[in-house]
């Protein structure tokens, strides 16, 4: 069993046609697939969150196939090392 199995359960997905394989990654994982209802992105913030950081990178109706695979990667290195910060905490005396 590897690790991703042990911690995800479940995955909820926005309405987009990029997963149209989940019952697939449901297969893979061992998880449940839940789907947010249409227009009520609140239901999935973190999707949406993600979406509005890579968008600053990649405007919509970016054409992948003409972007580098080391420009995708320099932008993933990027949007994983800011998720990864941890906020300094500052001793208030």
């Amino acid at each position: 069993m590897s690790f991703f199995q042990l911690i995800i359960r479940s995955i909820t997905y926005d309405n987009g046609c990029e997963n149209v394989e989940h019952e697939y990654t449901n297969k893979v994982l061992g998880s449940r697939s839940y789907f947010c209802e249409p227009f009520h992105s609140w239901e999935k913030a973190s999707i949406e969150n993600a979406i509005g950081l890579i968008r600053r990178f990649f405007p919509k109706k970016t054409d992948f196939d003409l972007v580098p695979k080391e420009q995708v990667k320099r932008v993933e290195t990027l949007l994983k090392y800011e998720a990864t910060k941890m906020p300094q905490l500052s001793n208030a005396q």
